[in-house]
């Protein structure tokens, strides 16, 4: 039976192309992925792994074990969930990149409610706004707004996020009310991610540059900003419905609101996907699958 020490972390290496990612996506220390691989490369008597300082590639031998033994690993990991199925036990650490309001006001809710089920698992949800690379970062899923451009990774969409536009009833007594988004250009905007807001015009597209006073990329500070006073905000619907039933912002151009985008959740096109990250994955779809931005 030592004989098959080694194959799920060379299969973890194999697909994440890292000591590291492989180790985190484990659950274990990356000295003991190396030691594992080692051992299985002097048992077999060839070496599996191609190593350099930045990425970790398959050898022709490893190229030809991996496709032998990946199925073998998913079988086994199968089996192992098949016999469990009647009482789920997940542990280790959950390990999620999100930025935005829709994930702090939203996804972060969510993740608590699933890990309130499982006592011995962990997530480390991390805020950070600067696009992360899956692999290198040992990160499980992220949650991603708008247009994806990386085609290595799987996209399951969560909700579409129609636009909305606001501003404060102090703001719009000291100032015209737009009728139009081309009044835009004579009122201070408050921009987030782009100063070019897509407006919808007699059913074509319209982009309407904008300035203003105030710059921020997180959701929450454009927010206050507009509570405040600062001008107009372009964002989803979901951003401003607290602040619209209170009373301190108010909708306008509504008929010429943009469909917006979509937030989706990205993981790596991987066949050994630990038990907690794809029950966190299918968790959260069905969560947002009646989710009505209006």
């Amino acid at each position: 039976m030592d004989s098959f020490d080694g194959i799920i972390e060379f299969v973890a290496v194999a697909e994440s192309r890292g000591f590291s990612a492989a180790a985190k996506q484990l659950g274990c220390s990356t000295s003991h992925v190396s030691r594992q691989i080692a051992r299985l490369e002097e048992r077999l008597g060839c070496a599996l792994l191609a190593r350099s300082t930045r990425l970790v590639t398959l050898t022709e031998n490893g190229a030809v074990y991996y496709q032998q033994t990946k199925d073998l690993v998913m079988g086994l990991q199968q089996a192992n969930e098949q016999v469990n199925q009647q009482q789920i036990h997940l542990s280790g650490t959950l390990r999620v990149s999100a930025a935005g309001g829709f994930a702090e006001h939203f996804v972060a809710p969510a993740l608590m409610q699933f890990v309130a089920q499982y006592p011995e698992l962990t997530i480390d949800l991390d805020f950070n706004s600067r696009v992360v690379n899956l692999l290198e970062d040992g990160i499980d899923f992220a949650i991603r707004y708008g247009e994806l451009n990386d085609s290595s990774l799987v996209a399951r969409k969560l909700i579409s996020r129609p636009m909305m536009a606001v501003a404060s009833p102090d703001y719009l007594a000291q100032h015209s009310v737009p009728k139009h988004p081309s009044h835009l250009k004579h009122h201070s905007c408050i921009i987030s991610n782009n100063e070019s807001w897509e407006f919808n015009v007699e059913g074509n597209k319209e982009s309407v540059k904008v300035k203003g006073r105030w710059r921020s990329n997180n959701a929450n500070a454009v927010l206050e900003a507009c509570k405040s006073g600062l001008g107009v905000a372009y964002m989803p619907k979901s951003t401003f419905q607290t602040a619209i039933l209170n009373g301190e912002l108010v909708p306008i151009l509504e008929p010429f609101w943009g469909k917006g985008t979509s937030s989706w959740i990205v993981y790596q096109n991987k066949r050994f996907m630990p038990l907690r990250t794809r029950l966190a994955i299918d968790f959260l779809v069905q969560y947002f699958s009646e989710w009505k931005d209006t």
